[in-house]
């Protein structure tokens, strides 16, 4: 058109001149938002096809706009594309580009703005990203059921406040994280379900006096409930301003973080010398450039590092959320590096936990050893004299008392004579060295959610099946 500066084609109508060299290299989002390419051409394929189903468009014309489309999106995917700073964003890089090969596409951005197309790219990206993340989330389960149902007849100390408490199966342990997973799956679903309303079509702010069908859109799109039925956003405003998506997402990611974290902990205090319970892959870990005998556990020590940058990313989205007035705020460009980080590092984050976790091997003689302390049936002792009728703080009371003689006698606990219990505990008979047999400590505890062994192999059936699916990972695209 003339007298229009090419590099505001979409906007500068109002300016006499463009943005500054350095203003362009300030507020330039496309080195980010390109990634958004696949949906955002997604996007403008259904709009058109909306445009055209209204009279909007000419048949002809939707023709030429989708082939354009395609070629572009072939182009980006072969990486041949030319992505340019002076035009800001994906939206705009893909507009230019039709433009100067379809003369139609002047009418393509008719009845929608920037604002509503982003929050669309957006919702498919975080529906995409709930789908990869939870099978990659998969994957890490089934490597956890597998190592678990391979170590099921090892014992090893249970702790609290890190020192050792009472004795637990290795399976029964690894599971736990699986609870944790499987929580992080159903947060990171109830993300994807919120993100399945189709804001395409409510403008910057108000909406359109054109004709449009929303309807069309989102159905085109798969912004659809479970019987097909489409699902539009019912509030303009709301549409273009709403970040809870990106908020939730990524919180959702952080508390992954979190269980990322305390996993990498829990082995890392294993694989210790002090500890021994657990040797890791060599291909997860790393030796020293000064101390030849270092074989450190690099890959959990990033996951624990890892876990703060996804919640730093959260605390960055609260901060530039918290002040905005409705609707649309240029500070709200910087919604998507922290969703970006967070899924790429979530991603990744999952593959090495599950591949460290995979190749780790537990040392069945240091485990044996460290689940041989008596202490940690001494809570079995107190059930014991429980059975003879004690109150439990009673028998609390008279195990802590048998365990401090043990301390002074160093000796162990069932080794201290019987006439010298019987003087603390009268109610303690012949029999009480039975309690500290560790196969009968596990076989009485098969209530649901205990360690009995019999509990734990229907835990791991169960797991089993839920998880039953292609051994794959996503696809990579």
């Amino acid at each position: 058109m003339d007298g229009q500066d090419d590099t505001q084609a979409t906007w500068g109508g109002r300016f006499a001149e463009g943005p500054s060299e350095l203003m362009l290299r300030f507020s330039e989002s496309v080195s980010f938002d390109k990634r958004l390419a696949p949906f955002d051409i997604a996007g403008s394929r259904a709009h058109a096809e909306m445009l055209e189903s209204v009279g909007l468009l000419s048949p002809e014309e939707l023709t030429a706009i989708r082939d354009g489309l395609d070629t572009i999106l072939a182009e980006i995917e072969a990486g041949t594309f030319s992505w340019e700073t002076r035009y800001e964003d994906v939206h705009m890089n893909i507009e230019q580009a039709l433009t100067h090969r379809v003369a139609a596409a002047a009418k393509l951005h008719t009845a929608r703005s920037r604002n509503d197309q982003i929050a669309t790219d957006m919702r498919l990206f975080f529906k995409d990203a709930c789908a990869r993340i939870d099978g990659e989330l998969v994957w890490l389960m089934r490597a956890l059921v597998t190592v678990a149902d391979a170590n099921r007849d090892i014992v090893l100390p249970g702790y609290t406040h890190l020192q050792r408490a009472q004795p637990v199966s290795a399976a029964h342990h690894l599971l736990a994280y699986v609870e944790m997973f499987a929580r992080d799956r159903e947060r990171f679903a109830q993300v994807a379900e919120r993100a399945n309303w189709c804001p395409l079509g409510v403008g910057a702010i108000a909406g359109s006096t054109l004709p449009i069908d929303r309807a069309f859109t989102a159905r085109a799109l798969g912004f659809v409930d479970a019987a097909g039925n489409p699902r539009v956003t019912r509030n303009s405003m709301d549409s273009v301003a709403d970040r809870d998506l990106h908020i939730e997402f990524v919180s959702a990611c952080a508390l992954c973080g979190t269980h990322f974290s305390r996993v990498a902990e829990d082995l890392i205090l294993w694989n210790t010398c002090e500890f021994g319970l657990v040797d890791l892959p060599e291909g997860f870990t790393t030796g020293s450039s000064l101390m030849p005998q270092k074989k450190n556990p690099d890959s959990l020590e990033l996951l624990r590092g890892k876990a703060g940058r996804l919640h730093g990313h959260l605390a960055a989205l609260l901060t530039m959320v918290k002040g905005l007035p409705l609707t649309y705020n240029r500070d709200l460009q910087e919604d998507k590096p922290p969703v970006f980080d967070a899924f790429d590092q979530t991603t990744i984050c999952i593959q090495v936990l599950a591949g460290t976790i995979e190749g780790a091997r537990f040392n069945r003689v240091r485990c044996a050893a460290a689940v041989a302390d008596p202490n940690l049936l001494a809570t079995d002792l107190a059930d014991y004299l429980v059975e003879k009728g004690l109150a439990f703080r009673e028998a609390h009371h008279a195990v802590g008392r048998l365990v401090a003689l043990a301390e002074r006698e160093n000796i162990a606990l069932p080794l201290l004579p019987v006439g010298e219990v019987k003087k603390i505990c009268p109610a303690i008979n012949e029999d009480w060295v039975q309690v500290f047999d560790l196969d009968r400590a596990l076989a009485r505890r098969e209530n649901p959610g205990m360690p009995g062994p019999a509990t734990v192999a229907g835990e791991l059936e169960r797991w089993r099946r839920e998880l039953d699916g292609p051994a794959t990972r996503p696809v990579e695209t």
